[in-house]
């Protein structure tokens, strides 16, 4: 079954950096599109940046264009979200997920704080 571990989160001061990392088995990871998700409290899941197969394609929300970066390691079956000068609105529980597959890790959590 399909298995997505995220890791990375934490505590971390604005204007901070934090990377996260999602492990991924189940399925066949070079081919699945990838994208970073989060859910702040109180607010709805909200896509953050996508990655296409072979990293063709890379989209980003606006609120995280020039800070974010997402990459891939097909040979780990991992993604990546690089997070840098992080705000006080990017706290949230960060989710990865494949594009085509309904299933959901647990997340990990992310605060930013002074």
């Amino acid at each position: 079954q399909v298995h997505l571990v995220e890791s990375g989160g934490g505590l971390v001061q604005p204007g901070g950096s934090l990377r996260l990392s999602c492990a991924a088995s189940g399925f066949t990871f070079s081919r699945s599109a990838m994208r970073w998700y989060r859910q702040a409290p109180g607010k709805e899941r909200e896509l953050v940046a996508g990655i296409s197969s072979a990293a063709l394609y890379i989209n980003y929300a606006d609120s995280v264009k020039g800070r974010f970066t997402i990459s891939r390691d097909d040979t780990k079956n991992t993604v990546y979200l690089q997070m840098n000068k992080l705000k006080l609105e990017d706290t949230a529980v960060y989710y990865c997920k494949a594009y085509e597959i309904d299933s959901w890790g647990q997340g990990t959590q992310v605060t930013v704080s002074s």
